[in-house]
């Protein structure tokens, strides 16, 4: 559907990350429809301000995020990003107890 959208693309990449740690770059364009640049572009700023990070895991990478940070914009920092991922239908990992 052509025209303007609610969430950004910065948004579903960082969606999709969440929900799929060992998701591709090629799979986060197909799932998007935005080139693989594009989608390596943003991982990039997602990583640089700390939303993401990414660790190797053999050949392929695991992303990993945190929840914690505020929103970019000035109107949202006081909300987390986990609180916005969990509108999108992220489910936050249950916290292990420390014995």
């Amino acid at each position: 559907m052509p025209g303007w959208k609610f969430v950004t693309n910065h948004a579903l990449v960082l969606c999709l990350i969440a929900q799929h740690p060992r998701i591709t770059g090629r799979e986060i364009s197909a799932t998007i429809g935005i080139t693989e640049k594009a989608t390596r572009s943003i991982i990039s700023d997602l990583e640089a301000d700390g939303y993401v990070t990414k660790r190797r895991e053999g050949r392929r990478i695991r992303y990993g995020i945190n929840p914690d940070l505020p929103l970019r914009h000035e109107m949202q920092q006081d909300k987390a990003v986990g609180d916005f991922l969990e509108v999108l239908g992220w489910e936050r990992p249950q916290r292990r107890l420390k014995k």
